[in-house]
């Protein structure tokens, strides 16, 4: 496969342990685990840098994915994985905005986020998740990166405490061990490395329960609004999603605590419809569609890794932290740290050292942005509580908000964090989450 910079050492190592059948060890200056959109954007940013980068997903593409839905700040990692002509020239439905519906029906002024962001990525998309994740393998693939598809990691490979590969497993259960000066976990909630390592600490007080369904012939709003997403409330501080997707096909789900869910039946079909019967907007827009495939359903159990890295090794997305969808920041935690371990990879590599100490900086942006959407998730869910009280009392607070909403998190937010605070109990900040030294 086509390389850039220096190419991957081969040793063939042939054996048979187990029935399986060990082939082959490859080095690479860089191991990327999990070939999700976080996975694929720091493997082609590290690529076109001229690292030699292998990117291994257990799965092969496209897949199965769901978390549909971008806001603005998306853009700039993608960016620069080199994605935005694809996404430009795709059938991706645009997104302008994000509307928020009463559980009467009553509908708010939608958000537009060109009223907020002077710039091109206050347009973005919503996204059909197999489609894209495959685009963005093959724009790893286009600037060199070793893809390698159905290839599962199975054991991290360390060695005098640092971590300098993965033993990975194939389809054919053929064994091969893969070695490289940097390997990043972007597994997702697999957790590959937070479960070896014994790293997965849950977030309590965040626990919801989703269900969910595609459907055709869904009503869809008009002009602009068309591809918005909408939060529709239920009692109780239980919603639903709205995401409109290409090819006539709308993606819904209804979140809300497990005694909410199942509180009158175990059946996905006659939870979610009657979820969806106890919203007008929701009961409207509906109407006449046609579920395309199956109910699905999850538990959202948010969780951050003890650490962010250790010797030789880094965690990115849903490999290092998973917090609550509500505000569609899914994709955006993905991608924002898959930006800042492939900045820190880049920085550790050029310094000839990849201990965890290298990666201290990293720890502390990613956890201070992380906290600050783990705070107004918390907040979203109060009870007698709405974001409008603040912006009422603080209306200079609207745009520390929005900045929030919208992914821009590298800046202060000290002032709003003290206005919340007068309206609600803030949960105690997540103290881990940092580098290993």
């Amino acid at each position: 496969m086509s390389q850039v910079g220096r190419s991957p050492k081969c040793v063939r190592s042939c054996r048979r342990t187990h029935r399986l059948e060990v082939v082959m060890s490859q080095e690479f200056d860089v191991l990327v685990v999990g070939g999700g959109p976080g996975g694929a954007t720091a493997a082609a940013i590290l690529a076109q840098r001229g690292y030699a980068v292998a990117l291994l997903d257990r799965a092969t593409f496209p897949r199965y994915r769901v978390g549909e839905s971008m806001i603005p700040y998306n853009y700039f990692p993608l960016e620069k994985a080199g994605m935005i002509p694809a996404l430009r020239s795709s059938q991706f439905p645009q997104k302008y905005s994000v509307q928020f519906i009463g559980q009467s029906g009553r509908q708010s002024q939608p958000f537009y986020f060109d009223t907020h962001i002077d710039h091109e990525c206050a347009q973005t998309w919503q996204v059909t998740r197999g489609l894209f994740d495959a685009m963005l393998v093959d724009q790893c693939r286009k600037v060199g990166v070793t893809v390698v598809e159905g290839m599962q990691a199975v054991e991290l490979i360390e060695q005098n405490d640092a971590v300098v590969g993965v033993v990975a497993r194939g389809l054919d259960r053929t064994e091969h061990r893969y070695r490289a000066k940097m390997t990043m976990d972007a597994s997702g909630g697999h957790g590959f490395a937070m479960g070896q390592l014994g790293w997965r600490i849950y977030d309590p007080g965040l626990e919801k329960v989703a269900i969910w369904g595609y459907f055709k012939g869904a009503k869809r709003d008009e002009g602009k609004d068309e591809g918005a997403t909408t939060i529709t409330y239920l009692e109780g501080k239980n919603w639903l999603w709205y995401i409109p997707l290409q090819d006539d096909i709308v993606s819904v789900g209804v979140v809300g605590d497990d005694d909410y869910i199942y509180r009158e039946s175990r059946d996905l079909q006659t939870i979610f419809e009657t979820a969806c019967e106890k919203n007008t907007w929701i009961r409207e827009h509906m109407a006449g569609s046609q579920i395309d495939g199956k109910y699905r359903s999850c538990v959202h159990r948010s969780y951050r890794s003890r650490h962010c890295a250790k010797n030789g090794l880094v965690l990115l997305g849903d490999a290092f932290s998973f917090l609550d969808p509500v505000f569609s920041t899914g994709m955006f935690i993905a991608l924002r740290t898959a930006d800042l371990a492939a900045e820190a990879v880049d920085l550790a590599l050029k310094a000839g050292d990849v201990s965890g100490s290298q990666f201290i900086e990293y720890g502390e942006k990613a956890c201070r942005e992380i906290e600050m959407l783990r705070r107004l998730v918390y907040a979203f869910y109060a009870d007698r509580f709405s974001f409008k009280q603040i912006v009422v009392k603080y209306p200079e607070l609207k745009d520390a908000i929005t900045d929030c909403l919208v992914g821009h998190l590298d800046r202060d937010f000290s002032e709003l964090c003290s206005a919340l605070a007068e309206f609600l109990e803030l949960p105690p900040v997540v103290e881990h989450g940092r580098a290993k030294e």
